[in-house]
This record gives structure tokens, sequence and C-alpha cells, in this order.
């Protein structure tokens, strides 16, 4: 039998070219891997060893020849004059910092029998005084408080009356019937945790250090009780003041929670941040919820209407009655990443993602000169100077759209502003609304940081106190109130009230109101 030859594809000129244009595309898009991923190994070792902040300082780069861009020939010379002035002696930064301290005197003087002139032996006399100031800690303390109440009869009624009344002197309920927990102690704990990040294991510790044996249970159940029972009352009054606002910022960050109902140890949860703008008292209220799901900030903000202050993140747009405003150092921030995904010899040079990081940078700017301006000419300043930018923006990123690799990081930045573009120019509506969502982003760091310590909560019921404490305290920091004075006083208040769910009696515990002791405040410096 003869072998069948085996057909050749002939080597025409048009195979030929259609292999080139195979090969071609083919080395494009490995080019293209390639590229991608070289911007991603860049844009990793910037966040692992670079430096955290975005700013850019446009000063820095005229650094070298500032003598030649601020030369001017045509300028004539200034006459000379003398210059004289008095020096005015300003106070030390050490006095500023100690001057509202308390302070504790101690005199030192000689023995009467040594005031005696060692020249003359005449008698001596205080003629001046030598200060040295320290500053001196008092550690905390335990101690038990006995609330000892007296009861009375009448001696006469005793001898003489069928029945002798009997009368009981008045005293302050307590904040946790049954328990040792005081009003300080709740608000120690709550506070060592809340605002100084530390765990209850340590706090543990701490106590134990002070003779008292607490365990971190015992610690977690009073939290738990003065959350539940006390503080969500202000809860839920802050948050009818919060709803009856017109602009609210929101936010969220993922939460773990060892032992939910139905879920693994490693499912992550979700703590939610809603809060007030630049204007009025400021609210902070958080909220613990299983899932990162669109209809928590639906449902946590049933009734709100107007402006919310949101990032990227789509599940806001469940919120019904809501106009959702942008964030510009989102957008910005991804142009930022784009410019440090390039090789360093490219970083400085007129590239397309320095252009847009310059749009971004002018709307800053802009806002950085009216930021004291009030609500009515921030509005006409932002249309006089920001809408053109904006325009300018918005067809740049049209053009540049087809000119990048979509997967690119710069690909990205520009498809997020076109996708966000409803929301980003946003903020040209109102006077009162901000550029961005930092607000958000500033209230919810410190449990960021505080997660770092405790890593996770251990029941869903203690999620739910996390947060009302966190509200409660976090609201009272940024109405300039001191968190532990003020949640003494408040679980000193609150166990007295004839009604705790009357508005009126809340309304005067609020961290805003007027009928807070001055004790409550911070102490400014």
């Amino acid at each position: 039998m003869k072998k069948t030859a085996e057909k050749k594809t002939p080597d025409t000129i048009e195979h030929l070219q259609e292999r080139c244009l195979t090969l071609e595309q083919q080395v494009a898009e490995l080019a293209a891997k390639v590229k991608w991923y070289e911007e991603q190994f860049r844009l990793s070792q910037q966040k692992k060893f670079g430096a955290s902040s975005e700013r850019t300082h446009p000063e820095q780069l005229q650094l070298f020849n500032e003598a030649e861009t601020e030369a001017d020939p045509v300028q004539e010379e200034p006459t000379m004059e003398t210059v004289t002035y008095q020096r005015k002696k300003q106070r030390g930064q050490r006095e500023a910092m100690i001057e509202d301290l308390p302070v504790e005197t101690i005199e030192y003087h000689l023995p009467d029998e040594e005031q005696v002139c060692p020249c003359c032996n005449g008698a001596l006399h205080a003629m001046s005084t030598e200060i040295r100031q320290e500053l001196k800690i008092i550690p905390a303390e335990v101690k038990v408080v006995k609330h000892v109440r007296h009861v009375y009869s009448c001696r006469q009624c005793e001898r003489e009356a069928l029945e002798t009344p009997i009368i009981t002197a008045s005293m302050p309920k307590p904040v946790a019937p049954g328990s040792l927990a005081s009003p300080s102690m709740l608000a120690y704990i709550m506070s060592q945790k809340y605002v100084d990040a530390m765990p209850l294991y340590r706090q543990e510790k701490q106590f134990a250090r002070l003779g008292v044996t607490l365990s971190r249970q015992t610690l977690a159940n009073w939290m738990i009780h003065g959350a539940s029972r006390w503080l969500q009352l202000l809860y839920d009054r802050m948050r009818t003041h919060l709803l009856a606002r017109d602009i609210l910022h929101a936010d969220e960050t993922p939460l773990q929670v060892l032992r939910e109902p139905g879920r693994s140890a490693e499912t992550i949860s979700y703590l939610w941040l809603y809060r007030t703008g630049r204007e009025g008292p400021a609210i902070v209220l958080y909220e613990y919820q299983k899932t990162r799901g669109g209809e928590h900030p639906r449902n946590f903000l049933s009734g709100f209407h107007g402006y919310l202050h949101v990032d990227g993140y789509p599940g806001y747009h469940k919120v019904t009655g809501a106009t959702l405003v942008g964030c510009w150092a989102h957008a910005r921030r991804k142009f930022d990443e784009a410019l440090k995904a390039l090789p360093d010899d490219k970083q400085k040079g007129a590239v397309t993602a320095r252009e847009g990081l310059d749009f971004c940078n002018r709307l800053f700017a802009i806002e950085r000169d009216i930021k004291d301006a009030p609500p009515e000419e921030r509005l006409k300043i932002r249309t006089e100077r920001s809408r053109p930018v904006v325009d300018a923006f918005l067809s740049w990123l049209r053009t540049q759209r087809s000119r990048v690799l979509p997967k690119s990081t710069l690909g990205k930045a520009i498809a997020y502003c076109l996708n966000q573009w409803e929301k980003l120019e946003a903020f040209l509506k109102d006077g009162r609304l901000e550029l961005d969502n930092n607000r958000s982003e500033r209230s919810i760091k410190p449990f960021v940081i505080g997660r770092k310590n405790w890593l996770f909560s251990n029941t869903p019921r203690g999620a739910k106190a996390s947060a009302t404490i966190y509200s409660i305290i976090e609201t009272a920091k940024e109405n300039g109130l001191s968190p532990f004075a003020y949640l003494t006083w408040l679980f000193e208040e609150l166990p007295q009230l004839t009604d705790p769910k009357d508005p009126e009696a809340l309304d005067k515990l609020l961290p805003w109101s007027n009928s807070l002791p001055s004790t409550c405040r911070m102490v400014q410096s």
C-alpha cells in the first residue's frame, strides 16, 4: 500500500500575512498581561514599602528651579528701610499643656532654728521663691463604695399607736441591680476598650494587679447590660435626630463574629456607619449586620430624605429617598495608584495618569479655598470654578477610555469615574455638600484600629453592644465630651428617670445638650 502524502498548507502570501496578524495579536495580548502584572507588582511594592500619603506637593517639583521660575528682571530693587521691633515673650508649649490641670503645691521652708544669718546671726526673711513643676500620675484605684440607707420610725407611735410609720431615706437607683458594677466601673471598662483599644483579657489582668478578681466574662456581661439596658435608649433617640437631617454620610467595614447561629467562625459580618455632615451637632451611629446587603442601609435609613455621601459600593442604591453623593477622594486615589504603578522613570513625566490626578487636585484646591465660606457662597464659587473643571474632566475621561486598556490600573480608574459620574458631580447641587466621604472614613477609623487589638466579637449580642457603645463614645468625642466622664454621668442619671423612654428626658442627656454638666467636657489645652 502506498502511504498517502500529508497535505501541507501552502505558504502563500495571504497565509503568511494572516499568521503574522495572529502572532501580532498574541504578542499584544501577552505584552498587555505583562504590563498589567508589572503595574500590580509596583503598586504592591509601593503599598508595602512606600509612603502611605496620597498628597502631592507641586511646590516640591519646583524646588531646584525656583529661582528661575520666580525671577522677574523687570521688578525694581526694593529700597532699604530700617525695621525695629520688640520681642514679645510667648507662652511656652509646656505652660499651655499644663494650665488646665489641677495643681498640688508643696512648700519647703527653713526650720525656725535655721532662719539665722551665718554672718551676723540676724533673723532671715523670705525674699523670693524657686519653683519646679512636675507631672504626677495617680494610677487607677479600685475601692468599695457602700450605700447605706437608713430607715426611720417614730418612738412615740411605737409605744402608743397601733401602727408605726416606717420612713426610708432616698437612695439613687443602681445601674446594675444585684451587681458590683457602678457607673464609673461601667464607664471605665467601656472607655478602656472602645477609646484606648484595650481588650477585656488585658483589663482582666489589669484588675488582678489592682487586687480585684474580675473575669473577662463578668466584664463582658456588665458592658452588654449597660449597652442594651441604658445606652440603647440614647442610641434610638439619636437615630431619630439623625433621620431628621437632610445630609448624611455612610460607610461600612468588615467585622468577624465567632458565634453567629448557622454561620462558621470565618464568615465575615459588617459594621455599618451612618453620621451627619458638617452642619449641626455631630451624630455618629454604628450598626452591626451579618452581611453587606443593600437592604441594611435601606432599612436603617427608612424615612430619610436628602443627600447621602457614599463610596462606590452599589448597595447604597437601595436607599429610597436619597440622592447619592460620590467621593472624589476615591476617584483621586485610583489615579494616584495608576501613577504609582508606572515605572519610576515615568512617574514624574506628563503621563495620562498624572493628567487625571491633576483634575482631581484642582477640585480639592478649590475646596480648600472655600472651606470657611457659607454654603451659598460655596455653591456660587463651585458653579464658577469647579463646574468647568468637572466638565473638562468628563470630556477627558470619554476621550481616554478608548485609548487605554480596560483592565489596566489606569483603565479601571477611568471606568470607575465614568460609572460613578452622576454621584461624583452631585456635590455641585448644594453648597453644604462635601467633595469626599472622608468624614465617614475618619469616623470608622477608631473601630478599625481597635479591631486590630481584639480581632473579633464573640457573639451577635456582643457585636450589637459594641456598635451601641461605639456610637455613644464617638458622638461624645465629636461634641467635645470626655467619654469616661460622660458615660459615668449617663449611668448615674439614666436609672433615675421616671420614664426612660420619654423623648424630652432623653434629649437632655444627649451629647450636644445644654443640660450636661461641665465635668463632662473634654479638657482643652
